[in-house]
């Protein structure tokens, strides 16, 4: 079974090397980076299908990431994951493209359901017709 390649991106350094701990606990592969321009300039060099993304962050924010990962015509689902609940933010992520929004703190199996059921839609999304 192919297994989802994941990036976080999110400010708080801990945050992001923690979460990498405890997706790996789960057999999953992720990579962390600290703000919206890493974020892309990762994505350049190598594909990702799953980006967990920190809505406030210094720089571009999560919703200027989203926007220029759609426009960089990056396929990845992008799940937000936000300590700043906005049903505003929610929605306008979600029309820009986003697979869903997630608050803060976050169980663990929630988003490790999460992470499965959006990579499970980009394979469906790229598997070939006929």
């Amino acid at each position: 079974m192919t297994r989802p390649k994941i990036l976080i991106v999110d400010d708080e350094e801990r945050f992001g090397a923690n979460l990498v701990k405890i997706l790996a606990a789960h057999s999953l592969r992720a990579t962390a980076v600290l703000g919206g321009e890493d974020a892309l300039a990762e994505m350049a060099k190598t594909p990702y299908d799953v980006v967990l993304l920190d809505m406030k962050m210094p720089g571009l924010s999560g919703t200027a990431t989203l926007k220029r990962i759609r426009e960089a015509g990056h396929k990845a689902k992008v799940i937000v994951l936000t300590g700043h609940a906005s049903v505003d933010d929610a929605v306008e992520l979600i029309n820009l493209g986003a697979y869903d929004y997630l608050l803060k703190p976050c169980a663990t199996d929630k988003l490790l359901k999460m992470v499965s059921m959006a990579f499970e839609q980009l394979e469906i999304e790229e598997r070939p017709l006929g």
